[in-house]
């Protein structure tokens, strides 16, 4: 138990250390009208899609693609409410928002893999038009920079390519690996955070922040810092006399990883760097939030167009939408925290996550069986899925609808205080 505790630790920490992330770039762009331009302009296709199709004309790909050029009004519509829900999440938990997005996608009848390509230009283009460079850079080490990014594009291109191979293979093995990766995920994220609001809700918990990190340098780190792996990259120089120094084989197999899930789960990685590179590597909170933010603009960035976008599985439209629906969810959401007890927010969080669980598990059932790996009754795995869709639905609605509620009814209290 004390092996996953720390497991489901270090996810927190990486939700919100993301989350971070996410709000200060969805403010850099709410707040700079040049950027709110750019936004515009990135809508211009959607418009011009939209001109087209009332016109009656043949799109690029047509019906049979999953070319970024056709899309309908409806799913345009819920992308933007998937974005919203997920600005919600992050605005006001402060974790969690970028691990529905996917799912979400998938429920509202995306197939996984155009899901997963279009999340990850969701995230690319965000991390583009709002990331601040020049404020962020300055603690930078170039070499553990591309020690790192090394190994994420070597990691996104394996990713990228078990993607493609399992969808081209057979498009139910590729729906039902995606799904099992976010099954186990959310399952594991959903369970310990409901039992965390439970023990927080008894009084048997501190319920402190966990992305403060540790006060110093972890074993973990302390052991691989000892490892004298040549090339050896050294970095904090500012803040230890001679610096510290890790192999960079070390630090480019983290970047595998990060660049693994990224192309996998289309979740960008960035939600793992932080935690990664503070709790095993060892590395300051200054170096690494430039490190950061630059893994995850050319992960993301070459994950998204050399495994997604050249083979037509990003709907460029419902980035858009999604990119939308988040600038307003993660205002409204970081508002919304002033009113609202953090015991609730705990707990619509644990829920939520919880219903992205079920939402992926119940669709497993029916996908054993049309590979022919199980043998139930249709009737039974559509009524399994069928609840699934409706519970994920059910609580992201209400969730939605409570935050936004609790928003409109303490607009007076909140325009007050600012």
């Amino acid at each position: 138990m004390g092996a996953l505790r720390q497991v489901y630790e270090f996810m927190q920490a990486a939700a919100r250390a993301h989350a971070r992330w996410d709000y200060e770039v969805s403010m850099n762009i709410i707040r700079s009208r040049k950027r709110l331009l750019i936004l515009g302009l990135m809508l211009l296709p959607v418009a011009l899609v939209t001109v087209a199709q009332a016109a009656g004309l043949d799109m690029l790909g047509g019906k049979q693609s999953y070319a970024p050029a056709f899309y309908s009004t409806n799913i345009f519509v819920v992308s933007i409410f998937i974005g919203l829900i997920a600005g919600l999440i992050t605005g006001c938990i402060g974790a969690g928002g970028g691990f529905i997005i996917t799912p979400a996608l998938m429920a509202a009848g995306i197939k996984g893999i155009l899901a997963v390509g279009t999340d990850l230009f969701h995230i690319f283009a965000k991390a583009i038009m709002g990331t601040v460079v020049h404020k962020k850079l300055g603690n930078v080490s170039g070499s553990l920079a591309v020690a790192f990014l090394v190994g994420s594009i070597v990691g996104a291109t394996v990713g990228g390519w078990i993607n493609m191979a399992l969808f081209r293979a057979n498009p139910l093995l590729s729906e039902m690996f995606i799904s099992t990766i976010y099954a186990v995920l959310l399952g594991f994220l959903g369970f310990y955070a409901l039992f965390d609001f439970l023990k927080s809700s008894r009084g048997t918990s501190g319920g402190g922040d966990a992305h403060g990190g540790p006060a110093g340098t972890t074993g973990i780190a302390v052991t691989l810092q000892g490892l004298n792996i040549p090339p050896m990259i050294s970095f904090d120089h500012d803040l230890v006399p001679g610096g510290r120094r890790l192999s960079g084989w070390i630090i480019a197999c983290g970047g595998v990883f990060v660049g693994l899930l990224a192309a996998i789960m289309g979740v960008g990685g960035g939600f793992v760097t932080f935690p990664m590179f503070v709790y095993v590597f060892g590395v300051s909170s200054m170096t690494t939030v430039g490190t950061d933010i630059l893994q995850i603009i050319f992960t993301a960035g070459y994950a998204a167009v050399s495994g997604y976008v050249i083979n037509g599985y990003v709907f460029y439209t419902l980035a858009m939408g999604m990119l939308i629906g988040s600038l307003v969810g993660i205002q409204v959401g970081a508002l919304t925290t002033k009113v609202v007890k953090g015991i609730h927010i705990r707990g619509f969080y644990a829920i939520s996550i919880l219903a992205g669980f079920v939402n992926r598990a119940s669709t497993l059932p029916k996908k054993l069986v049309e590979l022919e790996y199980i043998n139930l009754s249709k009737d039974v795995v559509n009524t399994i899925e069928y609840l699934g869709t409706i519970v994920f639905w059910v609580v992201v609605v209400i969730f939605g609808a409570w935050v936004i509620s609790k928003f409109l009814f303490n607009l007076g209290k909140l325009r007050a205080e600012a």
